[in-house]
Parts: structure tokens; sequence; C-alpha cells
């Protein structure tokens, strides 16, 4: 069943950065909020920052790529 979900004290700034992307995307605020917050919740299959920090392997030390001039 769907609910209500009410944000106050939001930043100038990141309201009217809703207000563009949803102008972009050719929706509403409201729906722009909706699909944002799916998007950024309920994606399965796509890895944390912090998952996919961790699956890097270990290429060497930093002293290995220091930049070295002629």
């Amino acid at each position: 069943m769907p609910r209500s979900l009410m944000i106050r004290n939001v930043d100038d700034d990141l309201l009217q950065a809703l207000k563009s992307r949803a102008a972009l995307n050719g929706r509403g605020v409201e729906d722009e909020h909706r699909e944002f917050l799916k998007t950024v919740l309920q994606r399965p299959g796509k890895k944390s920052f912090k998952e996919i920090l961790s699956a890097m392997p270990n290429v060497g030390e930093d002293s290995d790529f220091k930049l070295r001039l002629r």
C-alpha cells in the first residue's frame, strides 16, 4: 500500500537540483523524487562503492607509481 512521505527543511539548492532533474526527465518533482528514491534504495545487483573498492586487486605500493622525471 503506497504511503506518503513529507520532507521538511530541504536546502534551496537541493530542491532546485530536484526540480532541474525532474524537468530534464520530463517528470513532476514528486514523480522524480519517487524515482530517485527507488533508484538509490532498490538497486538490485548493483554494488556499493565500498564493495567495488574492496574488490579491487592489490596492484602494488604507492611508491611503485611515483612520477619519475628524466
